[in-house]
């Protein structure tokens, strides 16, 4: 079965178990899933695109305008995968989704006037990746941890964060994939923010980037930390038990596991490291898909682990950070976003030995 059809099969059945009798999609990132990797986006920023798919339990629609409909026939091959295209001229509203769906019972993924909301359903079918979407992720991935190599080398104290993103952004474009995340930090700010939006501010010693880069619809996602210096020991017994945390993650999300297992073990080793509130100040991290993160970890988490999902866990403690996106398999887990000749802190757990980044030391 191809990876359309079976996408075509899981819509069909989550229809029936919902006992509904259509599912429209308008999200980016599902568009993108029931595609295959088509975009529907204008605005990368955008959750919602310019274009929307309907599945009835006969036919598939694609409702656009007149600007989208030609890319996505002769760019993105959506008519001949086999969507009915409904267009609009785009000075007017496309009112064919109230006729196409009179008398159905709706589905959507998110919010919908007298629809049934089922996004967090539509999120764990986005999670539930095929074998032809982890091939993807793991040309992704090289491509993500290429772009972050390249960018950090060329940093130097004087730069700002909005030169060091630039830096980023450049490189993961120019490999042909979009950093939706672009996140910088340079010394006592990365102490202050875990989501740290670059500013005007100028690097002394201390840089943290991260990276979402999205291509064929999936998102890849990275960090890593550069030090100018002599490494502080507070930094570096901080790096240490980050990594620790993040090597439990790593070797715990394994086929079988539920979330909040994982999490949970993950919660111990922060305590077990001398830092047991530090996982209240951040989430964890979870499954990765079309959204840097489908859904989140938890400590109640029932969501089981399975092979072939991609996650990114991204423990963090105050100062430090380690993320990576990995691809679960039957017998290992596999680090997408690794890059050759990093710098590496080797972690033991349970018998398990797992490398995980160091700040780089310049």
């Amino acid at each position: 079965m191809s990876e359309f059809d079976l996408k075509m099969n899981c819509i069909q059945a989550l229809l029936d178990e919902r006992q509904l009798d259509a599912l429209l999609l308008q999200r980016v990132s599902s568009f993108a899933w029931a595609t295959c990797g088509a975009a529907s986006y204008v605005n990368t920023a955008t959750t919602t695109g310019a274009s929307s798919l309907l599945i009835t339990r006969s036919d598939r629609y694609l409702i656009t305008n007149n600007i989208e409909a030609p890319r996505l026939e002769q760019e993105e091959c959506l008519a001949a995968q086999g969507w009915d295209f409904r267009v609009a001229p785009w000075h007017e509203a496309n009112q064919a989704l109230a006729p196409l769906t009179q008398g159905l019972k709706l589905g959507v993924d998110g919010p919908y006037p007298g629809a049934t909301d089922l996004a967090a359903d539509v999120a764990r079918l986005r999670a539930r990746l095929t074998p032809e979407e982890g091939e993807r992720f793991r040309a992704l991935g090289r491509l993500c941890a290429e772009a972050m190599n390249n960018a950090i080398r060329v940093i130097r104290p004087g730069q700002t964060e909005y030169q060091i993103a630039s830096f980023l952004a450049r490189q993961t474009e120019s490999l042909g994939a979009q950093a939706i995340v672009n996140l910088v930090a340079t010394d006592a700010r990365v102490y202050s923010f875990r989501h740290p939006l670059p500013t005007d501010k100028k690097l002394a010693r201390y840089a943290m980037l991260v990276l979402c880069g999205r291509k064929w619809g999936l998102v890849c996602s990275i960090t890593r930390l550069i030090h100018f210096g002599r490494l502080p020991d507070d930094l570096r017994r901080k790096m240490e038990a980050t990594a620790r945390v993040d090597a439990v993650l790593l070797i715990s999300t394994r086929p079988g596991q539920t979330l909040g297992q994982v999490f949970q073990r993950a919660m111990a080793a922060y305590t077990e490291t001398g830092f047991p509130d530090e996982w209240r100040l951040h989430h964890q991290g979870g499954p990765a898909g079309y959204e840097p993160r489908e859904y989140l970890g938890n400590p109640a988490s029932t969501d089981v682990v399975s092979v072939g999902q991609a996650y990114a866990w991204n423990p963090s403690i105050t100062g430090t950070k380690s993320e990576d996106t990995i691809l679960v398999g039957k017998e290992t887990n596999e680090v997408l976003t690794a890059i050759p000749n990093w710098p590496m802190l080797t972690v033991t757990v349970n018998r398990q030995t797992i490398a995980r980044p160091a700040i780089l030391v310049m």
